[in-house]
């Protein structure tokens, strides 16, 4: 979802930003227009992720998945031939798949054995000191597995995928080398993918990396070394002014904690609906749900989508139901999941 205040304002400046007499869609990406919207949305994600100085904010094309190879192109060199990645569901198995084709991958952690519904313990790690980086998936969408606490690896860079969990809080970014982040769950429409890297980390990425491919091509071009996807960015930045109107992520989270709080105990105390992740690692974000009896999910599916709730289809790999609850959801809409849910129980249990 998009925030509503989003929606408005885009819709009210679609066929003329600001009386420049040309919708965003149709500005240069060079003019003195649309450099004013990037610069401004810099700025407000800067501020409200309290973004040392020390970092660049790159805003990139071909989402996260790009990012699996990007990380270690631009990651590698000089460094150990060696990574290490902690393994907690289908996205951290996809960077996986694709940091292979050019380093030496050392799974340093898995939950593998528990179908991901867990996170392992820190004590089990296996860390290697020497690595070039590692990377994890700090909230994984389809298990609905989430780390709430930030990993500690020394002098090691920590590189993260936030697609699904930036903004939904506060965080230390001085904590991580690097964050990446695809726009379309908490901050903006598909197209657009924000990376945030401590500027030492851009170097002279590995022998044959496409230009389009370098941290560094894009560091030095300000995001505009080619075309950037100029409205994914201006929606990006209406986004970031909207949290900060509403309080940051201070108030962000207390939001998003007590939204996931009401749905996870509708779920506990029912005796209808379960959630097969361990407490602890539960996600803010995304909630999976099976349903007692998985012959009534189509029918459940049916009437909650005649009731307005969509989108509820569970993973393929996983089954069931799934509430994606990013920031823009309203708690609104959570209350009348679960008003739906209890019904849906009373009729079928």
């Amino acid at each position: 979802m998009l925030p509503d205040e989003v929606m408005k304002i885009a819709a009210s400046e679609l066929t003329d930003w600001h009386d420049s007499g040309m919708s965003v869609m149709e500005m240069s990406h060079r003019s003195k227009e649309f450099i004013s919207i990037a610069e401004k949305a810099e700025a407000d994600l800067r501020e409200i992720m309290s973004i040392p100085d020390n970092y660049e904010v790159l805003f990139l094309q071909g989402g996260a998945s790009s990012q699996f190879a990007m990380v270690p192109m631009n990651l590698l060199l000089g460094k150990c031939n060696t990574a290490d990645y902690i393994n907690t569901g289908s996205w951290s198995k996809k960077a996986v798949a694709e940091a292979k084709r050019f380093c030496n991958v050392n799974i340093a952690a898995t939950s593998e054995s528990s179908n991901f519904m867990t996170i392992p313990s820190s004590s089990e790690w296996s860390l290697n000191p020497d690595a070039a980086y590692v990377h994890y998936t700090p909230n994984e969408t389809i298990g609905g597995v989430e780390f709430h606490s930030i990993p500690e690896t020394g002098d090691v860079p920590l590189v993260a995928d936030m697609s699904s969990t930036i903004l939904s809080r506060p965080i230390d970014v001085s904590r991580y080398g690097l964050i990446y982040a695809g726009a379309q769950k908490n901050i903006g429409p598909a197209g657009i993918t924000i990376v945030i890297v401590r500027k030492d980390l851009i170097k002279e990425p590995i022998a044959g990396t496409p230009a389009m491919f370098s941290y560094q091509t894009h560091a030095k071009a300000k995001s505009m070394y080619n075309t950037p996807p100029t409205y994914s960015w201006y929606i990006s930045g209406l986004v970031f002014a909207w949290i900060k109107a509403g309080g940051g992520l201070e108030a962000m989270a207390k939001i998003n904690k007590r939204k996931a709080e009401k749905l996870y105990s509708a779920i506990d105390s029912s005796g209808f609906y379960t959630n097969p992740v361990e407490p602890e690692c539960r996600s803010w974000m995304n909630v999976p749900f099976m349903l007692a009896r998985p012959d009534l999910d189509k029918q459940f599916l049916e009437q909650a989508g005649e009731s307005g709730l969509l989108t509820l289809k569970g993973h393929r790999s996983v089954g069931g139901m799934r509430a994606s609850i990013y920031n823009a959801m309203p708690e609104e809409g959570v209350d009348s999941l679960i008003e739906f849910m209890v019904e849906f129980e009373k009729k079928n249990a």
